[in-house]
């Protein structure tokens, strides 16, 4: 990747409750990794895994060093390159918390009252933390911290990055062009993955199919898909089944041609087809489920891992808010 091509920044909150596998399920590979790892085609990419943004909601240090390893593990395994990419911890790069202090003092507390976690979260108590208000403006120096050209996300986070975009543009116009660059959102297409109860797949209902599961307990999951009780030699239509459309997003073109034609011609029962779509699912998975054991096995080549990525992150940090210090009037 040439230095001239725009920055990408992608954030990843190590939260979730572990399974066998990790904590990552096949609904956020298909969703979100494959889609954010297909970016270093185009983008100088850089992967965080946001620590203190999970402390809003994790109390249990060592499940948040647990999630932080798997995310990483899980994040290698899918594809990422740490050597063409630059993936750390954000709590490795310290200036990301002074930027914070700097664009909180830039921003109206209204425009923090309007935050959709923060609303969402006076539904829920009484007294939602602190770091939950603040949550948007610790997102916005992640962002800016790296002059981030580009930010994919899902249609739901767009408010973030607007509001990043305003508290940025408003930096310029009190501190000069270029104190901050203005990043773009760019809304993921990225395809909804249905669990085995037909909904999309989700953590907190627990309809997931965990990524990198035994081979075994692949099957059972993959068993488990919702279908009609059409008789089995009775013709099936694929179209809109739940098995039939998860079987579309991990298939070739051919595979799935095959498949629907055994399903409309009868004699082939969804049973079968589940049966289609764990071989396929266990062949692309078998090779990243191997390299993610191995990787989650060694936490002292992950630290380095991380710490070096950290240190490349940094460098950048570093010159932005060196930016930042002497456009507010700091030494």
């Amino acid at each position: 990747m040439t230095s001239t091509a725009p920055v990408s920044l992608t954030g990843i909150k190590p939260t979730g409750q572990r399974a066998e596998g990790g904590s990552v399920h096949l609904g956020n590979y298909l969703g979100a990794i494959g889609p954010a790892i297909a970016l270093t085609e185009r983008y100088s990419a850089l992967y965080f895994i946001a620590d203190y943004h999970a402390l809003t909601t994790q109390r249990d240090p060592g499940a948040l060093r647990s999630n932080v390893y798997d995310i990483a593990a899980t994040w290698i395994a899918c594809g990422l390159d740490p050597e063409r990419t630059i993936l750390f911890r954000q709590s490795d790069v310290i200036e990301v918390f002074e930027l914070t202090w700097v664009l909180a003092c830039m921003t109206a507390t209204g425009q923090l009252e309007r935050g959709h976690a923060y609303k969402d979260a006076l539904t829920k108590t009484d007294a939602p933390n602190a770091g939950i208000f603040n949550y948007p403006l610790l997102m916005a120096a992640d962002i800016v911290l790296y002059d981030t050209d580009v930010v994919p996300i899902g249609a739901d986070q767009k408010q973030h990055v607007e509001l990043t975009r305003d508290i940025a543009t408003r930096m310029n116009h009190h501190y000069g062009e270029g104190t901050l660059v203005v990043p773009e959102a760019v809304i993921s297409e990225a395809p909804i993955v249905l669990g085995p109860d037909g909904q999309k797949m989700s953590k907190s209902t627990g309809n997931v199919v965990p990524l990198f599961c035994s081979s075994d307990a692949l099957r059972k999951a993959v068993l488990k898909y919702k279908s009609d009780s059409t008789p089995l030699e009775e013709p099936k239509v694929p179209e809109g089944a739940v098995v039939y459309e998860l079987f579309k997003q991990v298939a070739t073109p051919a595979q799935t041609e095959e498949l629907a034609q055994k399903l409309r011609a009868g004699g082939f029962g969804w049973g079968h087809a589940k049966q289609a779509l764990f071989e396929v699912l266990d062949a692309r998975l078998a090779p990243m489920r191997e390299k993610f054991v191995a990787l989650r096995a060694d936490e002292a080549h992950l630290d380095k891992v991380l710490a070096q990525g950290a240190e490349r992150a940094r460098e950048r940090a570093q010159r932005v808010m060196q930016r930042v210090r002497l456009a507010t009037g700091m030494r």
